[in-house]
């Protein structure tokens, strides 16, 4: 299979090269030259069994194509269990059960074992630039630290990510490196960007990105939605809705692509902050990317969703298309706070901020008449916003053995100003 660039303006590309550039030429996201068409799945008899199934189209013919099955092993070793919650026909799909306790753990981990397979194929040393607004960054640091010809630079908003967050992504050092910017996540994301796509860069110190923006990160997502809806359409004879906490729209983008190769999966909404522009735009305004605004729930403090570029490549550019197929609605810090102190006094449940946002999407859902099955997707564990969930209910909330190491680690993290200038010399240095 090739890929292409939402752009159209790059040369197609192997999924090999895809992945190792991260962002193409023309600063557009790769996406496959033609959608592999629907068919049967059944799930397999693990997340990486199913994975491995669901993703062999895409890396048909290509140098990780007889690796696929080792890949998924590496990166679906611990569970995504999908789980009742109080309410009838509620569920939750945890994907916070990784080293990180983020679902990021799964893209992470699947991008760093293609890329450490390309390095021994003969690939240069390569820098990954991650840019994170709390999540991504530790999950990348885990899944690339120590790897042989592998450096990766962290970027996140100063500031703007949890303490517990801050701290994991300055505490693995060796070649991890982590900058504080004096700015929002959209400058993180801008400096990124800006510097895949420096071609004076890159021939000094070649780069790849670990964001939603790459292939590696976003293709194995797809994996967890697909087994839990097929195990669920399995078990029950019904497809299973999704609501999906939603900042740079990776996660969600990965549900809709298991959907259209054929996974059982109904309706998918996505849930935002107060960061509206997708609501905005699913409500019939212009998309109007706009300054993120920061909240308790920060992994979504997303002002410019980069894979909106690759959800209207699938709807050709057809934006009332796009109006019909999905729906987005946002939620304030007010109602993400009630709802993480009323679920955990009636009925124990404990939700991350992120997570707390998706449930009261799906609370007005079905209080506006939604029916059938529906999951939310359990982006983070509690234990990471600790400073925004222990005043909440009252109590401290249990560190995963994992994340609890991690906070034993001493952390470091350098200043960087929100300056092309300055990140271009940091990674020349």
């Amino acid at each position: 299979m090739k890929f292409t660039s939402t752009r159209k303006h790059a040369p197609t590309a192997t999924l090999s090269q895809a992945i190792a550039a991260g962002l193409a030429p023309d600063g557009g996201l790769y996406v496959p030259e033609t959608m592999p068409s629907p068919r049967t799945l059944h799930a397999g008899n693990g997340l990486a069994e199913t994975a491995t199934q669901l993703l062999a189209p895409f890396f048909a013919g290509d140098d990780l194509a007889d690796a696929l099955p080792e890949i998924c092993a590496e990166a679906f070793e611990f569970p995504a269990p999908l789980l009742p919650l109080a309410t009838a026909n509620d569920h939750v799909l945890e994907l916070f059960h990784g080293p990180t306790a983020a679902f990021k753990d799964f893209g992470a981990r699947f991008l760093a074992a293609c890329l450490t397979r390309l390095q021994r194929i003969g690939g240069t040393p390569l820098t990954i630039l991650v840019a994170t607004s709390g999540d991504t960054g530790a999950a990348v640091a885990s899944a690339f630290h120590r790897q042989h010809g592998l450096r990766v630079v962290v970027l996140y908003p100063d500031g703007r990510v949890s303490p517990r967050q801050a701290h994991q992504l300055g505490c693995f050092g060796d070649n991890i490196i982590a900058l504080r910017v004096a700015g929002s996540f959209d400058h993180c994301q801008a400096l990124v960007k800006q510097a895949l796509a420096d071609p004076a860069l890159q021939a000094r110190a070649p780069l790849s990105s670990a964001n939603s923006i790459s292939l590696g990160r976003l293709l194995p997502q797809m994996g967890y939605y697909a087994h839990a809806a097929l195990q669920h359409h399995q078990a029950t004879g019904n497809a299973m809705n999704f609501v999906i906490p939603t900042g740079n729209l990776g996660n969600a983008m990965a549900a809709i692509l298991a959907r259209a190769l054929g996974v059982p999966l109904g309706r998918i909404v996505m849930a935002t902050n107060a960061n509206d522009v997708l609501p905005r735009f699913f409500a019939g305004a212009d998309y109007a990317p706009a300054a993120s605004v920061a909240t308790i729930a920060n992994a979504m403090d997303v002002g410019a969703p980069s894979n909106f570029e690759r959800l209207r490549w699938l709807h050709r550019g057809d934006d009332e298309a796009l109006r019909d197929a999905f729906m987005a609605s946002g939620v304030d810090d007010a109602q993400i706070r009630e709802v993480i102190q009323r679920r955990h006094r009636d009925h124990g449940e404990l939700f991350c901020p992120h997570t707390a946002t998706a449930i009261k999407v799906l609370e007005n859902l079905r209080t506006s008449g939604a029916t059938g099955d529906w999951a939310v997707a359990a982006t983070a564990h509690a234990a990471k916003f600790e400073s925004v969930v222990e005043p909440l209910i009252g109590r401290p909330v249990e560190v995963p053995p994992e994340l609890a190491a991690l906070l034993q680690r001493p952390a470091h993290a350098e200043p960087m100003a929100a300056e092309y200038s300055a990140l271009r010399e940091r990674l020349l240095a």
